[in-house]
């Protein structure tokens, strides 16, 4: 892979990380609230809207980064994007790390190496 597009992939999986995260955070909103009112806490909170530019910065980084790799080369090496979610997911919001989870997430690891610079 070159610099350009490893650049490129790295910028893909922060902002698809903060997209999730973000997201995450505004779920967590109004969880005292039932039906429209909840939904209406949720679209108001920052972090939604925070979640929804990251997405669009990623959808444009994700083309890019297709226009110099292939296909089933990207979509292995996008996989790494699950790891960065986990580890965020722990550390913002205290999700486990249950060790099945552990073992897959370095499988994942383990593939995109292969993957993407074997």
């Amino acid at each position: 892979m070159t610099p350009t597009a490893t650049l490129i992939w790295i910028g893909n999986i922060l902002f698809d990380t903060a997209g999730h995260l973000s997201f995450k955070a505004a779920a967590t909103v109004g969880q005292e609230l039932h039906g429209f009112k909840r939904w209406a806490a949720m679209l108001s909170d920052r972090w939604i809207w925070a979640g929804l530019g990251a997405f669009v910065v990623e959808f444009m980084l994700w083309l890019a980064f297709l226009s110099l790799v292939p296909l089933s080369q990207a979509v292995l090496i996008g996989s790494v994007n699950i790891l960065a979610i986990l580890l965020g997911g722990r550390m913002l919001f205290g999700e486990r790390l249950t060790g099945p989870r552990m073992a897959g997430s370095l499988l994942i690891a383990a593939g995109v190496v292969l993957v993407g610079w074997g």
